[in-house]
């Protein structure tokens, strides 16, 4: 997709109920597929219902329409069995936002949940939410209703950041609560050992799950963009630094190539989707992520 059919998050930001921020976010994005590669999701017949202005044509049953001389369409409803698990952590560390008007990640990560539950329902998908921190705070396992839809909505809309981040633990509880193999999304900053979280990770694999794991970084986290004596404070213990970045700097983004590539590699040795995303990257990418994957199990 072209840059120019992205949203504008300085319009995305500002939009506070989730339910419209992921109807305007999925029916974008669907308006500007078109010919897309990821049409095709098998379907079974369902049952007629009368043609209404506005149906599509193709759809009438013109045997039909002899027999009776009235004019009915094929209604069809994409077959699934898929059950599609969002596991988004609220921890304290997803509060950091560098940019006042921008999205923390915790309001960016809430955001793509949002879009992917509203679009998995379009599509036939079973979602559910799972919010943890240090412990599991919120648990809407998968269902296939307008109202369970509504819930996990409002349940986003009204996330508040939690404690210490402990990624490893509510995970393996997580897995070990999920009967249906199925899909896992894990939306995190993984600020956390990233030997625990993959191991986590590989509990759902031996379960046969398929893992997507959307780690999310405030640019200033990739970019190290500090220029003068800077107070750094953990959101998470409050411990605070002095630190010059000029000296910090080369050593800061050393760490963080090894922390990137920790992840990368080890998604890539349990068959885990890795996608990092910068706070700043337009929604409906993780949609065609999300659809990619899903293409690929149907």
């Amino acid at each position: 997709m072209s840059k120019s059919r992205h949203l504008d998050f300085n319009v995305l930001a500002h939009i506070n109920n989730m339910q419209l921020l992921a109807k305007v976010i999925v029916e974008g994005f669907i308006l500007g597929l078109h010919r897309s590669p990821f049409r095709g999701f098998s379907v079974e017949f369902a049952e007629y219902r009368q043609y209404a202005p506005g149906d599509d044509i193709k759809h009438i049953d013109w045997k039909v329409f002899g027999k009776s001389d009235r004019y009915y369409v094929k209604q069809f409803e994409e077959e699934t069995n898929l059950a599609c698990h969002i596991l988004l952590d609220a921890s304290a560390s997803m509060a950091y936002k560098s940019n006042p008007e921008g999205m923390s990640k915790l309001e960016y990560g809430s955001c793509i949940a949002a879009c992917l539950a509203y679009f998995m329902m379009r599509q036939r998908d079973a979602a559910g939410l799972m919010v943890f921190d240090s412990k599991i705070r919120a648990m809407l396992p998968p269902r296939l209703r307008q109202s369970h839809l509504t819930h996990m909505l409002t349940e986003l809309e009204n996330i508040k950041p939690g404690g210490e981040t402990n990624v490893s633990g509510p995970l393996n509880e997580i897995a070990e609560g999920i009967k249906r193999r199925g899909m896992v999304l894990l939306i995190s900053d993984l600020m956390d050992d990233p030997d625990k979280v993959l191991s986590a990770l590989q509990h759902f694999k031996f379960q046969g799950h398929d893992i997507l794991v959307f780690h999310i970084l405030d640019p200033a986290e990739l970019t190290f963009p500090f220029d003068t004596m800077t107070e750094f404070t953990d959101m998470e213990t409050g411990e605070k630094a002095l630190v010059s970045p000029e000296g910090a700097r080369p050593i800061y983004q050393e760490q963080l190539r090894r922390f990137l590539t920790h992840y990368e590699k080890g998604c890539a040795d349990i068959k885990a989707e890795y996608k990092l995303f910068d706070t700043r990257k337009p929604l409906d990418i993780a949609l065609s992520e999300y659809m990619f994957r899903r293409s690929k199990l149907v």
